[in-house]
C-alpha cells in the first residue's frame, strides 16, 4: 500500500496559511459576511494536522470506491459540507430554495452543514478519517484548488461517474475544464470561481483608468498608493502575466524575476503594502488608489461606492475555484453526483449565482440569470463573456519543495 505522503509544512508555508485564514482568501466575504476564521485553537490544530503522520491512506489503486460501498439506492440522503453564506437562502433564513427543490424532485434529503470556515481547519477535521480509510460523514465537500489538489494526489477523492453528470459535463465552462491537478475533472467540479483583478478608486486617480500591473508598479502618480495581495498565487500570478509569462507553466527563473520586479516596487516605495482583504476600506476611502483585488470584494464595494472601478488587464488575470468533491468511503456517491449535476442546470446555477455573486462556472446561465437580475447577468465578474474567460489563467500546482521555496521568497518580499 502506498505510504501517506510526507508533507511537513515549512515556517513560510504556515505563515502563508495564517495570512490566508486571518485576512486572505480564507476570509473572503460571502455577500456581507466574512468567512469567520481566526487563529483559535482549532485553526492552529488544523495547521498541525497537515504535517505527516506516517498513516497509510486507505485507497484503491484507481482512487474509487467499490460499487457495493455506495448506499445511495437504499439511503436517499446526502451530507453536504460547505462554506458559510455559499448557498441561496430565503430572507428569513428558514429555507434553501434550490436544495429544497432538489429534494422535491428526487426524494433525496440533503443535510447541509456550513462547517467549512477555512481550508486548513477543515482538512484538520477530516484528515484522520481519510487517512484511516473511514467515512468522514460527508458525501460532498467544497474546498479550494490547493487543498483539492492535495486530496486528489493522496487518493482521497472518489472518481466521479460521467454517466451521472450529463449537465455538468456539457455545461462546465471551458476555463475550468481541466486543471493540472485534476485533468478532465475526474474527481471534482467547481462550485464558484474567484478571480484576481485590478481595482481602483477613480476619485483617487483623478479619473484615470488603471488597467495593468505595469501601471501599478511604474506610474509615478500612483506612488505610495498601490497595494498587492498577500496571497502569493494571486500577486505573483498577476505579475507573471504582466511579464508575458504563463502562471500555469512558469519556471524557477520566471518566479524569481517576478519577485525581483515586485521588490523594485517596494524599494522605491511605489507599493504601499501587501494586504489581505483589509485593502477594501483603504480603497473605498481612496487611501489606496489602485490595487490587485478579488472580484467578490469589488462587486460589494461598487454597490456602495460608484468611484470604485475595475479592469481586466490585457495580459490576463488569475482565477482559482472552490471545488465539489466526494471523499473516498462516502456512503452516497451516486446521490452526491446527482446533486452536483443539478447545480449545473442553468436555471439552478442562475439562482445560486444571484445569491453568492462569485464567478459562475456553468455555461448557458445568462438568460436564466437575466430573469432574476439583468445587471447581474451583464456583470462579467459573475458571468465572464468569452473574451474575458479567454484571458483567465490558473496558477499551476506546486510540489512541496516548490511551495516551500516560493513561500519563503514571497514572505521575505512582503515582510511577513
Amino acid at each position: 500500500m502506498e505510504q501517506y505522503e510526507p508533507e511537513r509544512l515549512s515556517a513560510a508555508q504556515i505563515a502563508a496559511m495564517r495570512r490566508s485564514l486571518t485576512s486572505g482568501r480564507g476570509a473572503l466575504t460571502r455577500r456581507s459576511l466574512i468567512r469567520a476564521s481566526g487563529l483559535g485553537a482549532l485553526a492552529i490544530g488544523g495547521l498541525g494536522t497537515l504535517s505527516a503522520c506516517g498513516i497509510p491512506p486507505a485507497k484503491r489503486p484507481d482512487g474509487t470506491a467499490a460499487a457495493s460501498d455506495d448506499h445511495s439506492a437504499r439511503e436517499k440522503q446526502i451530507n453536504f459540507s460547505n462554506w458559510t453564506e455559499y448557498m441561496d437562502v430565503t430572507e428569513d433564513g428558514k429555507h434553501r430554495p434550490t436544495l429544497e427543490a432538489f429534494t422535491k424532485r428526487t426524494g433525496i434529503r440533503v443535510k447541509y452543514t456550513e462547517d467549512i470556515n477555512d481550508n486548513v481547519e477543515f482538512f484538520g477535521k477530516i484528515k484522520p478519517q481519510l487517512a484511516a480509510g473511514q467515512d468522514t460523514g460527508r458525501d460532498i465537500i467544497c474546498v479550494t484548488d490547493w487543498l483539492a489538489a492535495r486530496i486528489v494526489r493522496l487518493g482521497w477523492a472518489q472518481k466521479l461517474d460521467p454517466a451521472n453528470l450529463p449537465h455538468a459535463y456539457a455545461n462546465l465552462s471551458a476555463q475550468f475544464r481541466s486543471p493540472d491537478w485534476d485533468p478532465g475533472r475526474a474527481h471534482s467540479y467547481p462550485w464558484a470561481g474567484i478571480p484576481a483583478v485590478i481595482a481602483y478608486n477613480s476619485r483617487a486617480t483623478g479619473g484615470r483608468k488603471v488597467d495593468s500591473v505595469t501601471q501599478l508598479l511604474d506610474d509615478p502618480k500612483l506612488k505610495g498608493r498601490v497595494s498587492f495581495l498577500s496571497e502569493m498565487r494571486d500577486t505573483i500570478g498577476m505579475t507573471l502575466l504582466d511579464m508575458g509569462k504563463d502562471p500555469g507553466s512558469f519556471t524557477d527563473a520566471d518566479y524569481d524575476a517576478a519577485i525581483g520586479r515586485l521588490q523594485k516596487g517596494v524599494d522605491k516605495n511605489q507599493i504601499r503594502r501587501f494586504t489581505g482583504n483589509d485593502y477594501t476600506a483603504d480603497l473605498d476611502k481612496g487611501d489606496i488608489a489602485a490595487c490587485v483585488a478579488w472580484a467578490g470584494d469589488v462587486i460589494q464595494l461598487r454597490a456602495g461606492n460608484p468611484d470604485i472601478k475595475y479592469a481586466i488587464p490585457a495580459a490576463g488575470y488569475v482565477i482559482s475555484s472552490d471545488n465539489l468533491m466526494v471523499p473516498v468511503e462516502a456512503r452516497h456517491r451516486t446521490n452526491a453526483e446527482k446533486l452536483i449535476d443539478y447545480y449545473y442546470e442553468p436555471s439552478v446555477a442562475a439562482q445560486l449565482a444571484a445569491y453568492i455573486n462569485f464567478v459562475c462556472p456553468v455555461d448557458g446561465v445568462r438568460e436564466e440569470l437575466a430573469k432574476i437580475d439583468r445587471a447581474m447577468a451583464d456583470n462579467v465578474l459573475i458571468l465572464p463573456d468569452k473574451e474575458m474567460a479567454s484571458r483567465s489563467h490558473a496558477f499551476r500546482s506546486l510540489t512541496t519543495e516548490e511551495e516551500t521555496a516560493y513561500e519563503e521568497k514571497f514572505a521575505k518580499l512582503i515582510g511577513a
